[in-house]
Formats: C-alpha cells, structure tokens, sequence
C-alpha cells in the first residue's frame, strides 16, 4: 500500500499548481531526508510482511528439487500405484531440462513425482521445494494431461516466472497445444511417501479422475456423504476430481484424516 507521505509530513499542494510548496534550505534538506527514511522504512516492512505471507515467494535453487539419485525418484513414482500397475509402466525423472525416461514399462501407465510447480498458478507453495507428488498416469491420460505438465516443467527449468508460466499456459490452450482430457483418462496417487503440501503432508490415497470442463454438481463432489471431491480449476480446460480410497500402494491402511 502506498501512503500519501505529504500530507503525513504536514506539506500540502497549492490550490493553483500541480506543485508542492516545500519548505526552503535546511529545513527542506530535513524534510527530503525524512521522505527517503520513512520510504526505505515502508519498502523495508513491506518485503518482510510479503516474505512472512508467503514462506515460498521465489524458486529455490534447483538442486533443491532433485532426490538424490534417480533410484530414489524411480521407487517414490513407482509407489503411486499398486506394483501390479507401476512395475510395468515407464518412469520418467527430473532432469536438467526436464523430465527423462528412467525406466521403459508395457503397459501405457507412465509414473512420475511431481513438483510444487504442478499446482495452480498463485498457490503460497508453488515452488515449495520439499513437495513430492508420486502420481501415475493411465494410458489416456499420459497421452492428454501429462504432456502439459512435462511442458510446464521445461519452461520452470528455463527461469518462467508464474505470470510468465500462466501467459505461456493460455497461448498453449488458445493454439491447441493443451487440449480437453481424453475419455477414461485417471491417474493413481496412493504412495505413502509422497509430500503434497506442508499443510497435509501425503493426505490421503486417492485416485483422480480429468474431464473436460464439468462441474462439481456433475459428479456429486463435495455434497454431502459424497466421496467425491474436486471440480473445476486452474485455467486448463480440464476439470479434476478426487476419490479417496482406503489403503496405501503397499496395501497398509489410509487412516490418515481427510
């Protein structure tokens, strides 16, 4: 917010000029002084009231957002599904430039952990380094949600900012580059191990499922008794809903608190 800082120090404008009438000499020195003090002082707690706001205002240091070796990465992505799912489905890691096939899979799934950069645009914990979000896609939405994602994360490793990223977001779905989901297209996010924000930690298991724009009433999300959460959001043209399930990837119970 900014402060009319004359009428905080007793100056005011003539009623005939666009100027002000300032004081002369030394005392108009004294009076510049206090102008610059009491601007560097706003700018000063300005920044801090913005830092405490939001504990992740800028990205970290990319190394941050590394695992420490690609083997770790290849188990976290693969616990998003049941073995039976992830053991045959490609794995993909995170790369200098972006994402890497670590693993070729026969299935059509294709298992990866997402980072903070996959949450919608304004979010506190956008490029919260310590997020991990284990989460394996079927066939149909490997072909027609993750590609976006891939993409995002390209244009985060070559420094877009998220105003940046969002601009770059909505050419994409104007040309056609981001498109609607394909039918059936799910995906799995049921590892124990996952960290999806500082708030939940991995929450709960869940599957998700993307369609076209709907809303929330369409599926019954968040009535009453529903299991259903989720809807419309973000500015893809894709609708996302969740449906906790009970157990855990490794088969032990989701007993964590929704």
């Amino acid at each position: 917010m900014f402060f009319g800082w004359g009428d905080c120090i007793g100056i005011r404008p003539t009623r005939n000029a666009s100027h002000f009438d300032l004081p002369s000499g030394e005392v108009k020195k004294a009076v510049m002084r206090m102008v610059m003090a009491m601007t560097v002082m706003t700018l000063a707690l300005g920044g801090a009231a913005q830092a405490a706001a939001t504990p992740y205002p800028a990205m970290a240091p990319v190394a941050q957002y590394h695992f420490a070796s690609d083997a770790d990465e290849i188990a976290l992505a693969r616990s998003a599904a049941p073995p039976s799912i992830s053991n045959d489905a490609d794995v993909l890691v995170l790369g200098t430039q972006g994402y890497t096939i670590a693993a070729k899979g026969t299935n059509g799934f294709v298992c990866v952990v997402e980072r903070a950069w996959a949450n919608d645009f304004g979010k506190d914990d956008f490029w919260n380094p310590k997020v991990r979000g284990p989460i394996c896609f079927n066939p149909a939405s490997a072909r027609s949600v993750l590609p976006a994602y891939l993409k995002r994360t390209e244009w985060v490793l070559n420094g877009a900012s998220p105003a940046q990223l969002a601009d770059l977001v909505r050419l994409a779905v104007r040309t056609g580059r981001i498109a609607a989901p394909e039918p059936g297209a799910m995906c799995y996010m049921m590892a124990k191990g996952g960290y999806l924000n500082d708030a939940g930690g991995h929450w709960h298991p869940h599957l998700m499922f993307f369609t076209p724009r709907a809303k929330p009433a369409d599926w019954g999300a968040g009535l009453a008794g529903s299991p259903v959460l989720g809807g419309d959001s973000g500015i893809e043209p894709v609708s996302t809903f969740y449906v906790p399930v009970a157990k855990w990837s490794d088969g032990t119970p989701g007993t964590m608190a929704m």
